[in-house]
């Protein structure tokens, strides 16, 4: 029996350890992948406070080395289902099944891909899934953005200031943004944007160099000159296997209170997996802190009943 089980490894879950750790509880933290999380694909980080510049893979094996130097417990394991018990919780995974007294899931979301050859391989080479983490990286570049919802729009505009060109490209026929974000867009005379179009595949060896598309409704094809590839195609969270015990909205993502408390008593929510409107590193880690907290509380005031 584990006094507070995590489940995923990302800066969400790594801060909740960190705090549950120092209130002497016994932790036990789940991953089904790498340990860090997704952060350990940005190849720089330079918007978390008191650090000027480090890369994913570090700032990950910082706080995993910082967890399993408070006596933390690390287990590679994918969660397939979540129960209520009398003591606390069930967790199935794939191989065996964990109790705890008290469970945090931190199991992110991740960025929906576009599914091509060497996507994964070019990750932190040129393409990206975040212009507000690595957009600075292309300045006066080319670089091109899919996508054509809000986030494809803002992640654009964004990227304007900073690079001599962008490129978007939108697999419909139109944009699905706001109209105001679009006509922002149209203003700028280095921004194109291309609706009617899928990329069909990735150009260059060990870095991106370009980008071949070709139109959804004919044969027509083009090359697109570009150092980066920005995917904005919205976010997938992971929470299947804690539908029975945690409220989801529509998209998938887990419904929680300010103090990241779920619809079930002793299970919270934190960093991306949960609604929310801001999903970056300082607010996972934000959301850790108030989860771990939350969760120390609950476990006195059982004991206090008990």
């Amino acid at each position: 029996m584990t006094d507070i089980l995590i489940i995923g490894s990302g800066p969400a879950g790594l801060t909740a350890a960190v705090y549950a750790l120092r209130a002497e509880k016994s932790v036990l933290i789940l991953e089904k992948g790498a340990f860090g999380g997704q952060v350990t694909f940005s190849p720089k980080i330079e918007n978390f406070p008191g650090s000027v510049s480090i890369s994913g893979n570090e700032f990950a094996d910082a706080l995993v080395s910082q967890v399993i130097e408070a006596g933390g417990d690390f287990v590679a394991a994918e969660v397939t289902g979540l129960e209520k018990t009398e003591k606390g919780f069930l967790l199935r995974t794939t191989d065996i099944a964990y109790e705890a007294r008290v469970v945090i899931i931190a199991s992110g979301a991740r960025h929906r891909a576009l599914g091509l050859p060497r996507e994964e391989e070019l990750c932190g080479s040129g393409v990206s899934y975040c212009a507000v983490c690595d957009g600075a990286f292309y300045k006066n570049q080319k670089v091109a953005v899919v996508g054509g919802g809000n986030s494809a729009l803002q992640e654009t505009l964004l990227l304007s200031e900073l690079c001599e060109k962008v490129t978007v490209i939108q697999n419909l026929p139109e944009f699905t943004g706001e109209e105001k974000l679009l006509n922002r867009c149209r203003q700028k005379d280095n921004i194109e944007l291309i609706p009617g179009y899928t990329v069909r595949e990735l150009l260059g060896k060990e870095q991106l160099t370009g980008v071949r598309i070709k139109a959804v409704e004919n044969a027509d094809e083009q090359l697109i000159d570009c150092a980066g590839l920005f995917i904005a195609i919205g976010l997938q969270p992971q929470n299947e296997a804690f539908a029975d015990l945690a409220e989801m909205d529509a998209m998938g993502y887990i419904i929680t209170d300010d103090s990241c408390r779920t619809k079930t008593a002793g299970l919270f929510a934190a960093g991306d997996c949960r609604q929310k409107k801001i999903r970056q590193i300082t607010t996972a880690c934000a959301d850790g802190t108030v989860a771990a907290l939350e969760a120390l509380a609950y476990l006195r005031q059982a004991e206090e009943e008990a």
